[in-house]
């Protein structure tokens, strides 16, 4: 039986950022009914970065949008990962094989700009604004206004904010908070990083020479540099490609240095190349290739180099304004969870948002976004708290040599119990019919789904017992929210 009311919520979302998070939530939006706008500052959107790992904890909703076959005909999975020291000898390996069991499906790698283009065609492309880079916003009783760079100004009752780690609508609202006293200090400071990453994708390969990619599974390897500020990763795709990260650990006095020339998270091709220049000579496990081997069968346009920044902030939102995804938890990419993440929140965020009633007051929005904060913020911390221990892994530190000897010798069954936690929450649009849940472990609750339920429930009893009165709820009255009104409203706050 479907969970979906008869007419949604008539609140028109603003969403900013295109990003993996950001086409989630429109996707669900589109499928709910609800009215939204996606605002992107690119001009085209790049899907940087070479792929990511998804598993049981977004594959129910990937299934419910009608996606989840094409995604895993386009993806690989994975049941271990290996680690080598510099010499290619195999120095340990993490089983993910009991992810199958516990969720219903084995972690697959897939490509991001395959499943973000996936995710595009779920969008209607004239719901999807480019060039629209946000330089404010304002909010109050009547709704929000953003303002572009290009002077165009757009309204609507919620704005979401899903525009990575230096989120121009946090920086917006962070502001706002911060000249009334109701920000947290911790959230004023700077994003903290240690770390810079060179990613890309390799064009497809012969798999005749590089025999591994003709096996079922993906390769995850990971490689430890020994006496210098390097460790290094590559996984194979479905596709013959193969994807490579290198990270670079910065000591305090670089990143000082580095913390005091920009607040950007990417940066320009000439730095990339520089850090190609720099890390040719890395070794990888086949073939007695090297990092550079692999940079040059990677077309440049595929290679990025980012900052890695760790910080979970504690304001989610305020008033109309709401946070997902990296701009409210930025998290290390040790763990592959930075875009679940995202997608789980997406997820959340749409069913808080499809409870709501017409015309929605800043009281009824405050209550959803609660309720969202409420499901999603101790499970990201428990995500930025996994990605921040297995990050330890590829550190260069004296402990961190230790914590990789521990792990060499660690029982499997403690390794499969950090499985359960990162596969147990799997979460499904209320507003979607179920789909059957695949896993023998019974999945984690997941309390807008389950208000759903109960409010559906009550509904239905509600229906059985009194005549329907057929004039209630059969106007949807319109947004009568004037752009003049949200600025003399928010001049006077």
């Amino acid at each position: 039986m479907s969970c979906a009311k008869p007419v949604p919520t008539n609140a028109t979302i603003l969403i900013v950022g295109a990003g993996i998070g950001g086409l989630t939530l429109a996707a669900l939006l589109e499928r709910a009914g609800i009215d939204y706008i996606v605002f992107e500052r690119a001009k085209e959107v790049v899907p940087l970065g070479s792929a990511l790992s998804i598993g049981s904890n977004v594959m129910p909703v990937f299934e419910q949008l009608g996606i989840l076959d094409e995604i895993l005909m386009n993806a690989k999975p994975f049941g271990f990962s290996t680690g080598y020291n510099e010499q290619r000898q195999a120095t340990r390996t993490l089983d993910y094989s009991p992810a199958e069991k516990i969720g219903g499906y084995l972690p697959h790698i897939i490509s991001r700009p395959i499943l973000y283009n996936i995710l595009l065609k779920l969008v209607p492309p004239q719901k999807v604004m480019m060039c629209k880079k946000i330089l404010s916003h304002l909010q109050n009783k009547d709704g929000v206004l953003i303002r572009c760079s290009d002077n165009t100004t757009y309204h609507g009752d919620i704005l979401v904010g899903a525009d990575g780690a230096y989120s121009a609508v946090r920086q917006s609202l962070y502001k706002e908070l911060a000249k009334k006293g109701e920000l947290p200090k911790s959230d004023g400071l700077p994003l903290p990083f240690n770390s810079t990453c060179l990613v890309g994708q390799t064009r497809p390969l012969d798999p005749e020479e590089f025999t591994h990619m003709k096996d079922w599974h993906t390769w995850f390897e990971t490689t430890a540099g020994e006496d210098k500020p390097y460790a290094w990763v590559t996984f194979t795709t479905k596709f013959n490609t193969i994807c490579w990260m290198v990270l670079r650990h910065l000591d305090d006095k670089v990143s000082r240095e580095l913390d005091s020339s920009f607040r950007n998270s990417e940066w320009g091709p000439e730095a990339a190349e520089t850090m190609c220049k720099e890390v040719r000579d890395l070794p990888v496990p086949r073939n007695n290739y090297t990092i550079g081997d692999l940079i040059d069968a990677t077309p440049r346009e595929f290679i990025s180099k980012v900052m890695l920044e760790e910080k979970l902030f504690d304001t989610w939102y305020s008033s109309r304004t709401c946070l997902i995804g990296d701009a409210c938890h930025k998290m290390y990419p040790s763990a592959g969870l930075g875009a679940v993440s995202a997608i789980q929140d997406s997820v959340v965020l749409a069913n808080c948002i499809y409870e709501l009633p017409n015309n929605p007051s800043v009281d009824d929005i405050t209550k959803a976004f609660q309720h969202y904060r409420s499901e999603r913020y101790p499970l990201a911390k428990s995500a930025y708290d996994t990605s921040h221990r297995l990050a330890s892994l590829v550190g260069q530190h004296w402990y961190n040599n230790l914590i990789r000897m521990v792990l060499k010798h660690m029982p499997k069954s403690i390794f499969t119990r950090s499985l359960h936690v990162m596969y147990a929450y799997r979460p499904q649009a209320s507003f979607l019919e179920p789909v059957k849940d695949r896993g023998q472990c019974k999945p984690a609750p997941q309390y807008s789904l389950e208000r759903a339920r109960a409010r559906r429930d009550t509904e239905i009893a509600t229906k059985s017992e009194q005549p329907r009165d057929t004039d209630a709820g059969s106007t949807v009255a319109s947004v009568s929210t004037t752009t003049a009104s949200i600025i003399e409203g928010a001049k006077a706050v």
